[in-house]
């Protein structure tokens, strides 16, 4: 390789050792003027109270009401005295100013010296912070300048084009290109199409667990509308149970839609948080009086904290996800046991909103799947769900920022907090 490809090569690094070199003597000047400026202010304090101090020692007391001066005496500096007069006239002080001056200056100029001193130390340190917080940019160049020099040919870009176009998503199909000129596009497509995958598989997922969901209360609600068709008419016991059994069917598949709506909306970026000032203790305390009203099968208890703890956030959605915590709880606790919610501050000073049960509890595997969308573990089965509460809930929380806590254990009850 000849000495301009190298040149070439290393132009990139070579402008970011020129722009840290930069970044360091900018960093280096402004130490040296905020020391120099800061001297001179205490230079000129120094003689301040120095004035102040022999004006107590020669006058007795010190006065605003005075006339004061500084004077040079035959003309010559080291003659500059400093007198004070009343403000009739009278002259109660004049004593030798340069002396003082100068003492106090060659004490600032030590100063002054020392400083630079240590920022002549500090320099490999400035200047490894500085080359360390350019490295990011610097390999970046590095790379950018390594793409400019690529230059493929027509039969390579056909190449690419022939092996892309003949990948199909939901096969177990990449592209290998065989050259090695190509290898960094070849495991850059690839990676592009195992995202791709996991997109697909999930989609079809998320589709075939709707289609199920949907499936069974649409096949509810035709047994139930076929037995009215036959004896509904006639048999007053089998027309109630059947317009009960519909109206169920109706509400559970509406709440179904509506979650599976709203997912799809977050999905999207169409759901917008409108954050605003939210005190936790207020929103939890109402939250905590709904339930009682709500549900009359279990007592509730509110652990308040002792701060008022204020963040910005969605008070609509963040008290959404608050109340799928509790009505999973009451769903799973047996009635007459305890639930309790709280609000507070953990060891790291993060906020949390609290639901703890005593209900059937989770194991670790559970723990690991529920926010899935419409996974219930084994025992959960037989309760009335979709599945997409809790995972309506983590959209909430992971879009302030937030996670969860989860402490749970089998036939123990489950704690969750919300960290925000």
């Amino acid at each position: 390789m000849s000495s301009n490809q190298n040149n070439n090569n290393n132009r990139p690094s070579k402008k970011m050792k020129s722009i840290a070199h930069r970044i360091v003597w900018l960093i280096t000047k402004t130490k040296m003027k905020l020391y120099f400026k800061t001297d001179i202010l205490i230079f000129v304090l120094l003689n301040m109270f120095w004035a102040y101090m022999k004006e107590i020692e020669v006058i007795g007391s010190f006065s605003f009401h005075r006339h004061r001066d500084l004077i040079l005496q035959n003309g010559l500096i080291t003659g500059l005295t400093y007198k004070v007069t009343s403000l009739g006239g009278e002259l109660l002080m004049s004593v030798g100013f340069f002396g003082v001056a100068s003492r106090i200056g060659a004490l600032v100029l030590a100063l002054y010296m020392l400083q630079l001193l240590g920022v002549l130390f500090s320099l490999p340190v400035v200047s490894g912070k500085a080359h360390k917080t350019l490295r990011p940019i610097s390999d970046l160049a590095e790379k950018a300048d390594e793409l400019n020099k690529l230059a493929f040919s027509e039969d390579k870009y056909r190449l690419i084009e022939d092996a892309i176009e003949h990948v199909v998503p939901d096969e177990n199909q990449y592209v290998y290109l065989h050259d090695k000129e190509l290898l960094g596009v070849e495991q850059s497509v690839n990676r592009l199409i195992e995202r791709l995958k996991d997109s697909y598989r999930q989609q079809a997922r998320f589709v075939n667990d709707a289609s199920h969901e949907l499936r069974t209360p649409i096949a509810v609600i035709q047994g139930y509308a076929q037995m009215l068709e036959r004896w509904g008419s006639t048999d007053e016991k089998v027309l109630d149970e059947s317009i009960a059994a519909i109206s169920n069917e109706a509400d559970h598949m509406n709440r179904l839609v509506e979650q599976l709506l709203f997912l799809a909306r977050g999905d999207s970026g169409k759901t917008v948080l409108a954050k605003e000032p939210v005190k936790l203790g207020e929103l939890m305390q109402e939250i905590y009086e709904e339930s009682f009203m709500i549900d009359e099968t279990h007592p509730y208890r509110f652990r308040k904290s002792e701060e008022e703890i204020i963040i910005d956030a969605d008070r609509t959605l963040l008290k959404q996800a608050v109340r799928v915590l509790v009505d999973n709880a009451a769903k799973y606790t047996n009635p007459g046991d305890e639930i309790i919610l709280g609000v507070g501050r953990g060891d790291d000073n993060h906020p949390y909103l609290m639901v703890q049960d005593t209900g059937i509890g989770m194991t670790q595997a559970d723990v690991e799947h529920m926010f899935e969308r419409f996974y219930r573990a084994d025992k959960a089965r037989t309760y009335n769900g979709t599945g997409l509460g809790l995972s309506i809930a983590k959209w909430i929380v992971d879009r302030h920022g937030g996670y969860f806590e989860i402490l749970s254990r089998t036939e123990l009850g489950t704690r969750i907090k919300i960290i925000l």
